[in-house]
């Protein structure tokens, strides 16, 4: 039983770090590097995770610094940023990218609160199907006569605890995104 109980955790919670991952990636009208990790340069003939060709910084609220460690690489590192659907314009002056954060309009808040919503919601599903897999292989081993009845009904009960505390955690994390996003 220890075994599925792991498992489940561990599944659990993947399906919330992979939500923090893809809220990361969101823009909130405010700077951060991880704003830009999904961003892919051409660089050398593959395409290349942008910090691994250059510095992302953030000295303020409102703007990106990229400095290429290659100057070869600054136009591909502009066209990829303009490539994103982040919308965003970087301004480069020949040896440093910066790229501003435009503020959010109140539609494109609304938008971004429904995608976090939709996000959230799928983390939820997965978290749900996990505990549904989770119960077919307690009950599969109530069948197989291997664990009592009364084992198995605490053992799907304890399942149901683990699964109420990473939606509530979900739940936490959407509050807090949406937050961000409606203030930022």
């Amino acid at each position: 039983m220890e075994a599925i109980y792991k498992d489940t955790k561990d599944k659990m919670e993947k399906a919330v770090i992979s939500l923090k991952q893809e809220f990361s990636r969101l823009r909130t009208g405010r700077a951060t590097p991880a704003l830009l990790d999904g961003v892919r340069v051409e660089y050398y003939g593959s395409l290349t995770p942008l910090n691994q060709v250059a510095n992302v910084s953030v000295p303020d609220p409102k703007m990106i610094v990229i400095q290429p460690w290659d100057q070869n690489a600054l136009t591909a590192i502009e066209k990829a940023i303009i490539k994103t659907d982040l919308g965003l314009n970087p301004q480069t002056d020949g040896k440093i990218i910066r790229v501003p954060i435009p503020s959010l309009t109140d539609e494109r808040r609304k938008d971004l609160v429904k995608l976090v919503k939709k996000q959230g919601e799928d983390s939820k599903v997965s978290i749900r199907n996990i505990r549904r897999q989770a119960n077919e292989s307690i009950k599969g081993r109530e069948k197989d006569k291997a664990i009592s009845e009364d084992d198995s009904k605490k053992a799907q009960d304890n399942i149901q605890k683990q699964t109420d505390e990473y939606i509530a955690q979900i739940d936490k994390i959407m509050q807090t995104k949406e937050k961000e996003i409606l203030e930022g």
